[in-house]
């Protein structure tokens, strides 16, 4: 296949970070003196940070505003993206393949800004990537096409020859539905879905390092 443009997903698929974000909602709210619902970990993986905020002001109560809660969460998980975070096994090698086929590059990410450029500048890939485009940014999450159209209409690229590379079932149906090109990417916090994730993608692969059998 020859390709045009890539918008990468991050957690979990970049950056092998996922399952910080698996226990954050608990936490954040335990923090508070809240005892979480069972369900919120499931309930939060469809969700940008900032809806999580509003579902903490809705169904849980929190009278902190947007703003506090987004900080908050944040705070507990910076250090991370700053200092520990490590990239997915092939990352670096894919990226500096896609940048000598003259490959237009961006990353769409629920994460906000501040802790992905972080992460990614850190690792050393940051300069493959022209645009980190946010859900806080964008105003949705990823249930939603709007951050890909978004990050397609930046690249410039053929929406038939841009590619999505996802990790999360809910993102993959997204990019897939809304006519995208879509390779999904396995991760262990995801492989409950790995399945349908695969039957769901036009592309599957457990590591980067199989993107090799694809790339003209």
């Amino acid at each position: 296949m020859k390709i045009d443009g890539a918008i990468f997903d991050l957690d979990g698929t970049l950056l092998d970070s996922m399952f910080i974000w698996d226990t954050i909602g608990e936490d954040y709210l335990r923090s508070l003196g809240i005892q979480p619902r069972e369900d919120l970990s499931q309930t939060f993986k469809t969700m940008s940070l900032l809806q999580a905020a509003k579902h903490y002001q809705r169904e849980y109560g929190v009278t902190h505003n947007i703003e506090e809660i987004m900080h908050g969460v944040n705070g507990m998980i910076e250090n991370y993206y700053f200092n520990d975070v490590k990239t997915k096994d092939g990352v670096r090698d894919m990226l500096e393949k896609l940048k000598r086929d003259v490959v237009k590059m961006c990353v769409a990410t629920a994460t906000d800004l501040h802790l992905a450029k972080a992460a990614l500048e850190r690792n050393g890939i940051l300069g493959y990537f022209s645009k980190i485009f946010t859900c806080t940014e964008v105003g949705s999450g990823k249930d939603t096409p709007e951050i890909y159209n978004r990050a397609l209409a930046h690249l410039g690229t053929p929406k038939q020859r841009t590619v999505v590379f996802e990790d999360a079932l809910y993102a993959v149906k997204t990019a897939k539905e809304a006519g995208f090109f879509v390779a999904g990417v396995y991760d262990r916090s995801e492989a409950a879905q790995s399945a349908e994730i695969q039957e769901r993608s036009d592309i599957y692969i457990n590591s980067f390092a199989e993107m090799r059998d694809y790339i003209d």
